[in-house]
Order: C-alpha cells, then structure tokens, then sequence
C-alpha cells in the first residue's frame, strides 16, 4: 500500500520520533501493526515493523525508536509517499464496564495508548504504567495522561516519577482492584515477569519479536506456546502471555 508521510518525522524524545501517515480506508484494532520499507533500494531489505500508536480517519500514528539503519533512515524520512502493509496481525481482545491495567516499557508504551482510547469508550477504568529508563525517553506523556483514571511514571534512574520498573510498580497495585485483565507491550523480561504474576488476572502480550515477512510466510516469528507453535506476525503479536513458554524466548 502507497500512502503518505503528512509531515517530516516529529522527534518526541531522546531517539523517538513520531510518524503520521495518510492512509485513506485503513482499517485497524488496537495491537495490530503495519510493515514499512524504509527506502526505495535494497538496503535494508526486510521492512520494519511498527504497533500503532493511534488511528483516527485516514491518520495512521506510530512510534519509531532509532536503534538501526532502517528506524534511523525512516527517522529522517521527507513528507510524501511511503511504502507499508497493513494494518496487519491479531490485535488485543477489549474489556468492558472493568478495572484494567496497561503496563508499558519504552517503546512498547507506544500501542497502549490506541488501546487505552478504545478501553476509556468502552467504559473502562484504566491504570496505566508507563515504564522507562529515564525522563529523556518519556514521550508524550500529556496525551496519556487524558486516557487513564490514574497515570504512574517509572524510571530506572528515578529521574521520573517512581524510581524502579514497571512490574514492581504493577505488584505494588494488583490487589488494590477487581483487575479485568493486564495489557502490556516492552521488553521481554518485563512481559514475563508480568505474566507470573500471582492470582488470575488475564494477561494480554504483545510481542515485540523481529518479523521478517510480517504477514506469516518466512516464520522467522515463531513463538513456542502450551499450544503448540505459534507465528507472532500473524497469531499475535497479542498473545495470552500465561501460554507463552517465556524461556524459550530471546530476552
């Protein structure tokens, strides 16, 4: 799908830029994500993968941390047509009229935000977690601030808001509610530290595995779970992060 860059990439903080696409009879779900060459040659090959970080209209948001060539060149992309697929993959099964909680690390805080918007009309009361290394990799943090009933910052270095990670902040809170379910997105040991959490609160996952096709052809993805083998592309990248076999994946 040819769709359009609206603007030059928006630098939102330390090495996180935000991209805003034109995309007309886009259809997508909270967790779902789009794949996009990240220039017209052949290096790199393989496009990226990228969550949404919000969708209304025609505009397509997402987040882009810079870590290679492919993320550093879309990081300075021009304003006009851009390659992607998508929106593509399993997105998260919504709560309604519930306690829920979002639990997000660095970069994967970037799909929560679209799923807290869905999660607030349904009637919703959400706690949201935003876990990162420190204040210079918060980004936006007014945008969701509006989406959650109460909003809890960590920093590894303490320079923001609760010093420590993300899961010890979740612990801190689990019995204080009736939890409908947990939803997170970031780095692997955070996911599956969250997903032993004690009791029975469901824990949705989306993987933040490296896909080469994106669409479930190469199985490059794949991801062993107490049912069987399971493509992260196109099964997830939302799973049930208590089916996951957690040691069997690359932290």
């Amino acid at each position: 799908m040819i769709t359009t860059l609206t603007e030059k990439p928006i630098k939102i903080a330390t090495d996180h830029y935000l991209l805003r696409i034109n995309a007309p009879g886009a259809h997508s779900c909270p967790g779902q994500f789009i794949n996009i060459r990240a220039n017209s040659g052949t290096s790199p090959l393989l496009r990226r993968p990228f969550s949404i970080f919000n969708h209304e209209g025609d505009m397509l948001e997402i987040i882009i941390q810079v870590i290679g060539k492919g993320t550093s060149l879309l990081s300075t992309s021009p304003a006009g047509d851009i390659d992607i697929i998508g929106p593509v993959g399993t997105g998260f099964t919504l709560c309604r009229d519930s306690h829920v909680m979002l639990v997000g690390g660095g970069v994967g805080n970037a799909p929560l935000y679209y799923l807290a918007r869905k999660l607030r009309e349904l009637n919703n009361s959400i706690t949201f977690i935003f876990g990162a290394r420190s204040s210079e990799y918060i980004y936006l943090k007014d945008k969701y601030e509006d989406v959650a009933d109460r909003f809890i910052v960590t920093t590894d270095d303490g320079s923001a808001g609760i010093r420590g990670n993300a899961v010890d902040a979740c612990r801190d809170i689990t019995s204080d509610a009736d939890w409908a379910g947990i939803y997170t997105c970031g780095p692997t040991p955070m996911m599956r530290l969250l997903s032993s959490i004690q009791g029975n609160i469901p824990v949705q996952v989306s993987l933040e595995n490296y896909f080469g096709c994106g669409i479930g052809l190469c199985a490059g993805c794949t991801v062993e779970t107490d049912n069987g083998l399971s493509r992260a592309c196109v099964d997830g990248p939302v799973m049930d992060g208590r089916k996951i076999n957690w040691e069997t994946m690359a932290e």
